[in-house]
């Protein structure tokens, strides 16, 4: 956590959106999940960017980027992606999201195939219903990360995003107080934009569209124990995609990307690799 990113600062449609970009080599994009900024892409950008040229942002009304602008929906957050795709003269580019940035990603490929490289969709969902259902498990667990001490909160977070092994083996204090530095926000608290994402996230929907990525290199990973993203939707996800490649993480949970960032770099970077292999094979070598 000891280097800088440098960060820039683009405005689109009412938000000045922040992000950095870092490495050298193919484009990838990368795009978070609710209550959570570019910096939560840290352990994947520091093991990718020798090989690699990763952008990241703080989606519109998190972090960096503000003020929100306009009216949050998965679509504007999708546009935000090419337009940083645009000022970093980008034609084309790999496009990576985690949980709700797995919906952006989908969008972005829905809206703009042929800037899409392949696509890697992290702890994620075709249906935003998935991961906004009022269950009784998932409404426990939500109003644990609402009630109580600040420390109480803290904890309740981790129940959130650990798989339940995880938990017994770690000082949870430290562990929140080492997250709150990749989540931007100390964990007992809810960042102000993140209702609006979950709106945002349970009126999205990619099912009808995803059989039109066939051809298009595709990872989807899940967590055995993510009960924001369970194993069903993620393979729900790569079923509706033709030729879409499954992994499914034992002992992990939806912090997989911070907790395990070895498996899952490992895996990012033999993903881009392939789909790059694939370009060269085509003849779709252009510039970036």
């Amino acid at each position: 956590m000891d280097a800088t990113f440098v960060r820039r600062g683009t405005p689109h449609r009412g938000c000045t959106l922040s992000w950095f970009v870092e490495g050298d080599g193919p484009p990838v994009v990368m795009i978070q999940g609710v209550g959570i900024g570019a910096e939560g892409w840290r352990p994947q950008v520091e093991a990718l960017a020798s090989r690699f040229h990763c952008l990241c942002l703080d989606n519109r009304g998190f972090g960096g980027s503000q003020p929100s602008g306009e009216p949050l929906t998965v679509e504007l957050m999708a546009q935000d992606v090419l337009a940083l795709m645009d000022a970093q003269g980008w034609v084309s580019a790999h496009v990576v999201g985690h949980s709700l940035g797995g919906l952006v990603a989908l969008e972005v490929a829905r809206r703009a195939r042929e800037r899409v490289r392949s696509l890697a969709l992290l702890c994620t969902f075709a249906s935003g219903a998935v991961p906004t259902r009022m269950t009784p498990r998932m409404l426990a667990m939500g109003l644990r990360t609402q009630l109580g001490t600040r420390r109480m909160r803290r904890h309740a977070f981790l129940r959130m995003v650990l798989a339940p092994g995880e938990l017994e083996q770690v000082d949870k204090d430290a562990l929140a107080e080492q997250l709150a530095r990749f989540f931007g926000h100390d964990l007992a608290d809810q960042p102000p934009v993140a209702m609006r994402q979950f709106q945002a996230m349970r009126r999205a929907d990619a099912t009808p569209f995803l059989g039109g990525f066939a051809g298009l290199p595709t990872l989807v990973v899940s967590a055995e124990h993510d009960p924001i993203a369970p194993p069903s939707a993620g393979r729900a996800l790569a079923l509706g995609i033709p030729g879409a490649r499954y992994v499914e993480v034992p002992n992990a949970s939806h912090g997989v990307t911070l907790r395990l960032p070895e498996r899952i770099n490992a895996l990012l970077r033999e993903h881009l690799e392939g789909a790059e292999a694939l370009r060269q094979a085509a003849g779709m070598v252009m510039p970036t």
